[in-house]
């Protein structure tokens, strides 16, 4: 495919874009000394460090069309090179919404990796499966399951992938990490989406379901010997762990 030509919008959706300007070499603790940077506007910074392209941008407005919130592009950035940095040439992706991180995580694999993506609504991915062809990306290079994770998973092979990312109710963020340590192999990747539970994970006052289950997934994972974690505050907060040898 011609990676010069247009994307096709729908044609109810219009995107205005505008030429990224040129960026000056400084670093965020530089513009904080001279500029009286925020935090805020320190992490607005880092949000927009890496650009996205037509085609993530159109996957964006899409996924914002049908109701889906899609990762950050600091979150999209930030698989990209989890991706690269492991050599993934096998990777599982929970959540596949409308292709936003799918195109982040196969940029960032080897150029014969597959994508193994799952999601319940196969309208969702009738929409990715087109951004995936925009991107560039031959059909062999995804294998779009619909169904529920946690049925799908199981039917996985063991020790045969080099990284998984989770981005899917956190109500099923537990049993997503049991299948990831079955499933990686030693040094795979495994990354989790919106680890601080919407800014809400560090407020011992906030005790809603959700925050609590994310509050004990990432704290599980911190303290288990199988995992060498960090957390990333990239976007909603991206937990990730390396399992261990």
């Amino acid at each position: 495919m011609d990676a010069s030509a247009p994307v096709l919008l729908p044609p109810r959706l219009s995107l205005i874009l505008r030429p990224v300007p040129r960026r000056r070499r400084f670093t965020i603790a530089t513009v904080a000394r001279f500029g009286g940077l925020t935090t805020a506007q320190a992490l607005q910074f880092a949000e927009g460090y890496v650009a996205e392209d037509l085609v993530l941008q159109t996957a964006r407005t899409l996924a914002r069309e049908v109701g889906l919130d899609p990762v950050a592009p600091s979150t999209g950035a930030a698989l990209r090179l989890l991706a690269a940095a492991s050599s993934a040439r096998a990777v599982v992706e929970i959540g596949t919404g409308t292709g936003v991180s799918g195109v982040w995580l196969l940029r960032g694999m080897r150029a014969d990796g597959v994508l193994t993506t799952i999601d319940l609504e196969n309208e969702h991915q009738r929409i990715a499966r087109r951004i995936f062809v925009e991107a560039g990306f031959a059909s062999s290079r995804t294998r779009i399951i619909t169904g529920r994770a946690l049925d799908v998973l199981p039917r996985l092979a063991d020790g045969v992938y080099d990284m998984i990312f989770v981005d899917a109710d956190p109500a099923e963020y537990g049993a997503c990490v049991d299948a990831a340590l079955r499933l990686l192999r030693p040094g795979g990747v495994l990354a989790l989406n919106g680890a601080l539970a919407g800014g809400r994970i560090a407020d011992p006052a906030a005790r809603d379901l959700e925050t609590v289950t994310i509050r004990e997934v990432i704290k599980a994972v911190r303290e288990a010997d199988e995992w060498i974690p960090a957390l990333l505050p990239a976007g909603e907060g991206l937990l990730a762990a390396v399992k261990r040898g």
